[in-house]
């Protein structure tokens, strides 16, 4: 039993998420750590892609996290700070892209593609089945058949 305990336990600990975020690159402040803390977990690692910078490790996502926090204390608001890394690396390095014009097919792709599909299910519903009729020789051999079979 308590093998299996220590086991789960493991399990659970692994299976916490990592905080890429080192104490040494915390504000002394709560309320300026806090607004950091929600702007980095809107932009994309460059390195990871997929991960935050607030999760990844890579060195560039330290780098940017420590960019983000000596604008906080430029006293910036959080709309300056994030215009300012997206005007250095880009609007790539946002998780969640703006809606804008040049992003517009991207927002709406998603459901273009689900409307498409629920009109193509609902058009082969409706259409006919083109299943091959018997003739009345055909129907009559398998009447036949069927009879038989039922005798038996």
């Amino acid at each position: 039993m308590k093998r299996f305990l220590a086991t789960l336990g493991l399990l659970a600990t692994l299976s916490l998420p990592s905080l890429a975020v080192q104490p040494d690159e915390m504000l002394a402040d709560p309320g300026l750590e806090a607004r950091a803390r929600h702007i980095s977990t809107g932009l994309r690692c460059l390195v990871c892609q997929n991960q935050s910078i607030d999760d990844s490790e890579a060195p560039i996502a330290r780098d940017l996290r420590l960019l983000i926090r000596d604008q906080l204390k430029q006293q910036k608001s959080d709309a300056e700070v994030v215009q300012f890394i997206v005007d250095r690396y880009g609007e790539f390095v946002l998780l969640k892209p703006r809606f804008e014009a040049n992003t517009v097919l991207l927002w709406l792709m998603p459901f273009a593609i689900l409307l498409a599909g629920f009109a193509f299910a609902w058009k082969r519903k409706r259409a006919p089945l083109n299943q091959p009729q018997l003739s009345d020789v055909e129907k009559s051999e398998l009447r036949h058949i069927l009879e038989q079979t039922s005798r038996d």
